[in-house]
């Protein structure tokens, strides 16, 4: 019995072949890692361009010599072309008062890039504003 016990006290403390078991399961961890952080820093630049786009729709439709339908699309061609053509966007443009003042507020509901640029449709909002222009 007691031979046994050595035995199998002897094979538990042998360390041979650990080392590819290691190297998987840290090396799996760490890709899960930096995909993620890819992930991440690919949804913040979409949510940036988004926002870019629809402050600049905001300004280009409160221009005194354009309208709201400029303003939409102008929205609609910057996140085509920054992102992509095939990504979802749904742009309402809309008078409104801010701080007493006239202005055009975009708001743009965007897809959230979970897997790549795949994800949850209208799960991400962006509104800007942009005071109107006038010849007065």
């Amino acid at each position: 019995m007691c031979g046994i016990r050595s035995l199998i006290a002897s094979d538990l403390a042998d360390d041979r072949g650990s080392s590819p078991v290691e190297f998987v399961l840290v090396g799996t961890m760490l890709t899960v890692l930096t995909l993620g952080v890819l992930q991440f820093g690919l949804s913040v630049y979409v949510r940036n361009v988004v926002h870019d786009a629809a402050v600049e729709g905001a300004y280009h439709a409160a221009l005194a010599d354009t309208s709201l339908k400029d303003g939409a699309a102008r929205t609609r061609e910057i996140v085509s072309r920054t992102v992509g053509d095939g990504y979802e966007t749904e742009v309402e443009v809309r008078d409104t008062r801010v701080l007493g003042h006239d202005s055009v507020a975009v708001t743009v509901h965007a897809t959230l890039p979970l897997l790549g640029l795949l994800g949850v449709p209208r799960a991400m909002e962006v509104t800007a504003h942009a005071p109107v222009e006038s010849f007065d």
